[in-house]
């Protein structure tokens, strides 16, 4: 087998943009006037929301608009697209019970799709919408015309398989963007933090984002970087955190008030992003408040979480990162005291517990300098100003996280390209038939370290036909692996006596095909955006007289067990909500709606109480024990 390294693309000298596409955030950068640099928004803010709402009268929106619609609209708000994409239900089966919108899974193409109700929209849909607000950004602040910036660096987990990068391709051609190379995220940072001006080195990445984790062993030398090991997870990162203290609080709530509160949407989107406010206030103070109530249902739940209860949650999480460095360190022949430097990437690396566990591991701190939210995003920047020829005198040498092969007639593997082999690269190898006069051979392309093809992913298939008539063992058929710098396959066949051949450029069950990609961007070109402060304030007043509807339910109840000074909080700031009907505020709106909930959280406790006094009314304490 031979492993030579292809060329690289030729250079552009066009604006490249280079864009983290995150799961919980996404973010822009550019390179120019000699440095990258993340863009940011007219107030000050570099972070997208990874967010998109379907409203089911308006246009799509996207980032912070879309987040404020998460516990209003939860059925048509999608967050975490990137855990969803290139995989099918099935993939997601654990943690789809604790999501507020609905994933489905197509027959037909074998992926996961979102059910919006009206409509099924897959998860390449969703991160097309967050790509093209990464262009919209580059494009107010560049002050530049959107439909100029079409060109993109994209970063994707160095553990992303083939039809992951396939779907992440598709999401920016529903963009209208062209993909000028998908660069592994460790990879990315490694060149943020300017490795590549160092003398030899050795160095580990360890990416801890919101819904993936990577860890990379890079080295250095003569200029050129080269991962030699990748390992990580798919799925795993800062959304357990958060899944971790959800799961607990919602089982005592259930205990408590006997609700299942996980069965309704709308509170698990509100519990997701209390339990989010939770890890991210453990990440700088001992303790958090946990804060839930629901005057509707009857439910004040309150809890103080200190950060040991926290980090005992958390432990398996963490743990499974630990076992992943331990698997590269072993790939790469290395060992945490040959390590020159450890960089923290990712913004689920501020919690305490996961930086005190990565100092245990490699016996120092690890570098986290700069900002862990931006660091891979100027990364691609970097990596955009390589390919445009501003950044002279750096090689990027990727690798390929799984094997790639050809499964056989006895329904084993034949690994074509071995897993952690740098990129680009191409492999050759001999194949024959198996019966006299077979005139077709049929290839399956799989990718995993397992040696049965059914334990594998399956890529795609193709078949070389016109073999001539030949003896069992005769035909020389030579098949040619191909994966380019972005991580693209594509499998050559030919039959070496005969002259015949055949090719596929691999294009997973669950892509978009050509048409689909081309519909739905003159579908996207259709529908001009609307206002979204228009938008937002109509969701605030829906917001608002929800509020209003709980309260006026328990209205005589509060005014019978409420103290006078409770009540009469409770009285004004009803009737300052109610007031305000007509207001186009957004602020006002906002203050109104905040203002009634803190006024109703003594109206919730005394309904808790009230419920609870009831369940054991006329019981004795033996009933109660038995």
């Amino acid at each position: 087998m031979e492993l030579p390294i292809l060329g690289q693309e030729p250079q552009v000298s066009e604006l490249i943009l280079g864009i983290d596409l995150g799961t919980t955030h996404s973010l822009v950068a550019v390179y120019q006037h000699g440095e990258p640099r993340v863009l940011h928004d007219s107030e000050g803010g570099a972070l997208i929301p990874s967010v998109v709402s379907f409203p089911q009268d308006g246009a799509p929106v996207v980032g912070k608009a879309a987040f404020e619609r998460m516990q209003l609209d939860p059925l048509h708000t999608i967050y975490s697209a990137k855990r969803l994409i290139g995989r099918s239900a099935e993939d997601l089966e654990r943690e789809i019970s604790t999501l507020p919108y609905k994933v489905v899974h197509s027959e037909k193409r074998d992926m996961a799709m979102v059910d919006l109700g009206e409509r099924l929209i897959t998860p390449q849909e969703v991160s097309a919408h967050i790509l093209q607000a990464c262009r919209d950004r580059a494009a107010a602040e560049l002050k530049l015309d959107a439909k100029s910036l079409t060109k993109v660096v994209i970063t994707v987990p160095a553990y992303f398989d083939d039809a992951q990068r396939q779907a992440t391709r598709r999401s920016a051609s529903l963009a209208g963007l062209e993909v000028m190379r998908i660069v592994s995220e460790p990879t990315a940072a490694a060149l943020a933090y300017g490795l590549n001006k160092k003398e030899n080195c050795k160095a580990v990445v360890f990416d801890l984002g919101g819904g993936t984790f990577d860890v990379s062993v890079l080295e250095l030398h003569d200029d050129t970087f080269r991962v030699i090991a990748t390992a990580g997870d798919t799925h795993l990162g800062g959304d357990d955190f958060d899944r971790a203290i959800m799961m607990h609080c919602a089982a005592e709530i259930r205990e408590q008030s006997g609700v299942e509160v996980l069965a309704d949407p709308r509170a698990r989107a509100a519990l997701r992003m209390i339990s989010e406010n939770v890890k991210k206030q453990l990440s700088s103070n001992e303790e958090a408040e946990f804060v839930y109530h629901d005057a509707h249902a009857g439910i004040a739940y309150r809890r103080t979480i200190d950060w040991r209860t926290f980090q005992n949650w958390i432990i398996p999480h963490v743990q499974r990162t630990l076992d992943h460095c331990v698997s590269a360190l072993h790939d790469a022949k290395q060992s945490p005291d040959s390590i020159d430097e450890i960089i923290l990437v990712g913004g689920s690396t501020r919690v305490p517990f996961v930086k005190a566990a990565v100092a245990q591991l490699f016996k120092r701190p690890a570098n986290d300098s700069i900002n862990p939210d931006e660091v891979v995003a100027l990364g691609a920047a970097i990596q955009a100003g390589i390919l445009g020829g501003e950044v002279k005198n750096a090689l990027l040498l990727d690798v390929t996280p799984l094997s790639l092969g050809i499964g056989t007639a006895e329904g084993t593997v034949s690994k074509i390209i071995n897993r952690n082999s740098a990129i680009p690269v191409q492999a050759k190898e001999g194949f024959t038939t198996y019966v006299d006069g077979q005139t077709a051979v049929k290839f399956t392309i799989v990718q995993g370290e397992r040696e049965l093809v059914k334990d594998n992913r399956t890529l795609g298939e193709f078949e070389l036909r016109g073999i001539p008539p030949m003896a069992a063992g005769l035909p020389q058929i030579g098949v040619r692996f191909q994966l380019d710098a972005n991580g693209m396959l594509r499998v050559f066949a030919k039959e070496e006596k005969s002259g015949v051949e055949s090719s596929i450029s691999i294009e997973p069950k669950h892509g978009l095909t050509d048409n689909e990609v081309e519909k739905m961007l003159a579908d996207a070109w259709q529908n001009a955006e609307q206002d979204l402060e228009t938008r937002r304030i109509i969701d605030l007043h829906t917001q608002r007289k929800n509020v209003l509807r709980a309260v006026h339910k328990h209205q005589e109840f509060a005014k019978e067990k409420l103290s006078p000074k409770l009540w009469n909080e409770l009285h004004e700031a009803t009737v300052t909500a109610e007031n305000i009907e007509g207001s186009t505020e957004a602020r006002q709106i906002k203050k109104c709606i905040d203002d009634l909930e803190e006024a109703s959280i003594a109206l919730a406790e005394s309904l808790m109480n009230d419920v609870a006094n009831n369940a054991v009314k006329n019981q004795k304490v033996s009933d109660l024990n038995s």
